[in-house]
């Protein structure tokens, strides 16, 4: 029987998960969204509900598979049949169940949750400073990394103490927690994770790609409890539908138990092999196709820069964090990144939304953004919890900064999207230092971007002239999806690496990275990317796992917008100090939030000077 073949990729992000359908030729068949819901215990803390993500994966993976085959009939084409899944996540988020229930032990720590600073400070006093472990994960003691959370949860949850000290814990990030449910759960689970998200629990040794035995005691860490990591590329296990993963519904006497349907919503998708998983941010590179020398920034939740350093290791002197950008099969080598990550972007369009009430809808926020020349002189610092690179300051809060009696909630609204192009330059000022990315070593061509909020036409404009960059922004958007997608095809070979990195985005622009990037053997001297990688690397792909060789591409090429800077370099920088000048007055402001009971305890006694 003649089937269409086809890649699913599922996307579990911070606010939704979504799944694609992508034909041979990377065309979207079909998609499904489910928003997951936030929680939030208290100031600063961030959860999320592991079982209910679970269910919008289900929710998700069905139904996109339905809508998927009927359209395929309809359009006339043989029925489907999934060559693989692959798996893209939000990073750092940590999820801590039970091996033998299958059901998680607490909520999942979300990635922008701050509740471990005193942790954080506690254990860089004990280590020798914030950068103890720089030298060996490429991040700093904060608590945006996994292990910090993890520990937070051993010292002050009973369940996870004891399931821990008896070796019934899993431990892992969200990707760990998925292909777990999808390979059976407690029957017969796959506990893994890649390279990528593994880089960004603060326990990964980023030479070897094994978790660091010293980073393991020093945070408290069973290697036991811990996934196994594997590449980006390759086969973790089957989809395998159990009664321990089917969704549960309560019956009519409110006991568990009895199914919706006595077919698991996996049924029609049993035996494919889940076969490539990133972390979202490395998976949008991998989507935008980014060669060594070339730099994407997602718009998402937050604002994630990536600039692919090849094969070579830059450890950051500039606040930015050294991180795995993929490693495309087990027997392939690792490409390396430079990232910074900053928490509000999309986030803060929301905030101006459901908190203040200022726009009714993330469109708006460029229409009526676009509605006056500037801010008026109005800067926003949007540091709800801190900030992260290149400051890396958790006593950070959110300033609005410049208000008069002329300003409008219209400056306001610009005032944010010009945060998120101010936070934006921070980092790529920062990897330009690093990387030695100036006019000397043939800097920077252009940004690459994806992401929900790089549809918003004036915060593109707004990017491309406070970088003084081009930035190009692809048709189809979701790259996240695309890379998780890419990843299994190559390891099922559906497509070589060849047909993969031919299909970059060809806007018309000077050439996107310098003529020779990095030296492909031996040790590596510091300074800038000095050579092209052409030995086991993207220029030809390390081979084509066992395909044909290097014709035309069977990945069409991307089609991409270009926006291009439209103010000068004097008028960018003038602008630029002036933020900086704002986030001075953002730090060390976390000691003015009241203290626990702080309201409560000056009632009282208020109360009883009252009463006397």
């Amino acid at each position: 029987m003649e089937f269409t073949e086809c890649i699913a990729a599922l996307d579990q992000g911070t606010q939704s998960t979504r799944v694609f359908i992508f034909d041979r030729d990377c065309a979207p068949i079909a998609s499904h969204q489910a928003d997951l819901p936030q929680i939030y215990p208290q100031a600063g803390w961030c959860e999320h509900d592991p079982l209910e993500i679970w269910r919008t994966v289900l929710e998700c993976l069905s139904r996109t598979w339905e809508d998927a085959q009927q359209r395929v009939v309809s359009a006339g084409r043989p029925p489907l049949r999934m060559m693989a899944l692959g798996i893209t996540n939000q990073r750092e988020t940590t999820v801590v169940w039970s091996r033998t229930t299958g059901l998680p032990l607490h909520n999942a720590v979300v990635w922008l949750d701050n509740r471990t600073s005193e942790l954080c400070d506690r254990l860089a006093a004990t280590h020798g400073g914030r950068d103890a472990f720089r030298s060996v994960t490429g991040l700093p003691i904060s608590p945006y990394f996994s292990a910090t959370k993890y520990l937070w949860m051993y010292d002050n949850v009973p369940e996870v103490r004891a399931a821990v000290d008896s070796g019934d814990a899993a431990v892992g990030t969200i990707d760990s927690w998925l292909i777990w449910q999808l390979t059976g759960g407690p029957l017969g689970g796959v506990h893994i994770t890649d390279v990528t998200n593994a880089s960004r629990t603060l326990l990964m040794d980023l030479d070897s790609l094994d978790w660091h035995d010293p980073t393991l005691a020093a945070f408290r860490c069973p290697r036991a409890i811990l996934p196994r990591i594997a590449s980006n590329a390759e086969v973790y296990g089957l989809i395998t539908p159990t009664a321990a993963t089917a969704p549960i519904y309560g019956n009519a006497s409110g006991s568990s138990g009895g199914f919706a349907s006595p077919i698991h919503p996996l049924g029609p998708l049993e035996g494919v092999p889940i076969a490539g998983c990133l972390g979202d941010q490395m998976a949008a590179m991998l989507g935008q196709r980014c060669r060594p020398g070339e730099a994407k920034n997602t718009y998402g939740t937050g604002c994630f820069m990536l600039l692919n350093t090849g094969q070579r290791r830059i450890a950051s002197t500039h606040g930015l964090l050294t991180t795995v950008a993929f490693k495309l099969g087990p027997d392939k080598r690792a490409n390396y990144a430079l990232e910074g990550s900053v928490a509000v972007a999309g986030l803060g369009i929301s905030w101006l939304r459901d908190n203040l009430g200022l726009i009714g809808s993330a469109a708006e926020s460029e229409v009526l953004a676009a509605s006056v020349p500037n801010t008026g002189g109005v800067y926003f610092v949007p540091a709800f919890s801190g900030l992260l690179a290149p400051h890396w300051r958790a006593d950070a809060r959110g300033v609005l900064l410049g208000m008069t009696s002329f300003t409008t909630r219209a400056h306001v609204v610009r005032a944010m999207l010009e945060a998120i192009c101010f936070q934006t330059r921070e980092v790529l000022d920062a990897m330009r230092r690093d990387a030695e990315l100036d006019e000397h070593h043939g800097g920077l061509a252009a940004l690459r971007v994806d992401g929900g909020a790089a549809a918003n036409d004036l915060l593109m404009q707004l990017q491309a002239d406070l970088l003084q960059v081009p930035v190009v922004r692809p048709a189809f958007r979701e790259t996240t999806s695309l890379g998780a997608a890419l990843a299994a095809g190559l390891a099922v070979n559906l497509w070589t690496w060849e047909e993969v990195f031919a299909a970059a985005a060809q806007p018309p622009l000077r050439p996107a990275h310098p003529p020779h990037m990095l030296a492909p053997e031996g040790p590596l001297p510091d300074g800038p990317l000095s050579h092209f990688d052409t030995d086991n690397g993207i220029e030809n792909g390390g081979g084509n796992n066992g395909r044909g060789g290097g014709g035309a591409a069977a990945v069409p090429a991307v089609a991409a917008t270009a926006f291009q800077p439209a103010v000068t370099p004097a008028a960018a920088s003038r602008r630029y100090d002036r933020w900086r000048k704002a986030v001075e007055r953002a730090l060390d402001l976390a000691d003015l939030a009241p203290e626990p009971g702080e309201d409560e305890q000056e009632y009282v006694q208020q109360n009883a000077v009252a009463a006397k």
